[in-house]
């Protein structure tokens, strides 16, 4: 058989196993979302209880995201080494025990270090959990499988949000971070029991019993056993360092950086809009708990955006796709705060800003590992997170200078939407690898 085991995935029907594969990491996703944005949902209540100022508070919005950073741009990189599976394994523990001790914090300073510790298990999942979503699915459903898992982020934030507004007034913001790191930890049952090793990395990295575990997958994807395994390149095995260092060779390096800008600057944006949403509008007029609600339906809008991304994806460009959603959702941001004395145009925007925000972040995680190959997939993607987390972790505090300094919120949105238009325009300049040669680049196979 000519054909290696990504071309022979890409061609094949998905089935059940393999969209078994896609709603595990769908869960995984869904319990980061809610992990990653509890804070904004819970910011107004710690910020009572503590008196923060803005700046204070933008610090500890922004202390997950740099854990985030961290774990994207030096954990998450390990998985092309070590294995997609061990290394989701371990870091779905660390979030979870960051989750669970941040309800126990007893000063800003401890929460801080606490969701610093929860960001450096999420980053260090991210980029695998969407890589394995991807390396399970077929051509075709590439896009989708990858777009769900921003989906499921969406979905994880709505049900956090959703939660937050029923138990703070009885039970108080540290029950909510108390419950998330449970529900987390207790998907590791599951995931131990049932997430496999991607195929693609098997076949690539060949670690100790990869062909007795490629045959025992291959049957599961309804594919033929095998009875050698492929010749493979020198390079997979080189140290981590020099996969870096591949990302910046002369073939890749105008779509590392363009794809690294991309990320800075959606991301910059992203966690304005999803971080600090619920606490303006009560600055513009709103109620705590209509505040609440503007940020539970940007998730809502999300559930919707990043799906419709991977549908779209499977007729059109996705290059496409994602300027189209940049553009628009930077017009909807400039017009956001202009409407909130009319409480039904404003939930409705706010629902839209969900729909185009969050598929702004989908189409980029599911662009991103189409740049490269199996051997670097998880460093690129991971790196490309990374930075765009430096992003993320300067946009609480940049706006919350700017509301320290007496900006409008109207004022904030329009500088922040300015930031999808110039994403746009990184992706414009983007040259995606060619079509077939989305999985891995191992010889051919020998089918038993």
């Amino acid at each position: 058989m000519d054909k290696s085991i990504g071309q022979l995935m890409d061609e094949k029907p998905m089935v059940g196993f393999q969209w078994g594969v896609v709603g595990l990491c769908f869960l995984i996703n869904m319990l980061d979302g809610f992990d990653v944005l509890v804070m904004a949902f819970t910011a107004a209540s710690v910020s009572s209880e503590w008196a923060l100022s803005g700046i204070r508070l933008g610090y500890l919005l922004s202390a997950g995201l740099v854990g985030m950073a961290v774990g994207s741009l030096f954990i998450a990189p390990w998985a092309d080494r070590l294995g997609r599976r061990p290394l989701i394994l371990v870091c779905v523990t660390v979030a979870g025990v960051g989750m669970v001790s941040s309800s126990q914090a007893s000063s800003p300073e401890m929460l801080a270090t606490l969701r610093l510790l929860t960001g450096l298990g999420i980053g260090g999942v991210l980029a695998s959990s969407y890589v394995v979503a991807g390396e399970y699915a077929s051509k075709k459903w590439r896009g989708l499988a990858i777009s769900l898992q921003s989906t499921a982020y969406a979905l994880g934030a709505t049900v956090g949000g959703l939660i937050a507004a029923q138990i703070i007034p009885s039970m108080g913001w540290r029950a909510v971070f108390f419950y998330g790191g449970i529900a987390t930890l207790m998907t590791l049952p599951l995931l131990v029991a049932w997430l496999p090793e991607s195929l693609v990395f098997l076949a690539s990295r060949q670690p100790k019993g990869a062909l007795r575990k490629i045959n025992r997958l291959l049957v599961r994807v309804r594919l033929a056993s095998i009875v050698e395994l492929p010749q493979i390149r020198q390079s997979v095995h080189q140290p981590l360092r020099v996969a870096f260092a591949q990302l910046f060779s002369p073939a890749l390096l105008r779509s590392t950086l363009l794809i690294w800008l991309a990320f800075f600057l959606v991301m910059f944006g992203f966690y304005f809009v999803m971080s600090w949403t619920p606490r303006l509008l009560v600055a513009a007029g709103l109620s705590n708990q209509q505040g609440i609600t503007g940020g539970v339906l940007l998730n809502v809008g999300g559930i919707v955006g990043t799906a419709l991304v991977g549908l779209l994806a499977a007729r059109y460009k996705l290059s496409r796709v994602l300027i189209g959603y940049l553009i628009i959702n930077s017009v909807l941001l400039a017009l956001f705060v202009q409407f909130t004395s009319n409480l039904n145009l404003a939930f409705a925007l706010a629902l839209a800003i969900g729909v185009f925000v969050n598929g702004c972040v989908a189409g980029l995680y599911a662009l991103t590992p189409t740049l490269y190959d199996a051997s670097q997939r998880v460093t690129g993607l991971g790196w490309g997170i990374g930075i765009g987390r430096t992003g993320a972790i300067l946009s609480p505090l940049v706006a919350g200078q700017l509301i320290d300094a007496q900006w409008a919120p109207a004022h904030l949105y329009v500088l922040f939407a300015g930031a999808f238009v110039l994403a746009a325009l990184a992706i414009g300049g983007l040259k995606p690898r060619p079509a077939g040669d989305l999985q891995t680049t191992e010889p051919g196979l020998t089918a038993r």
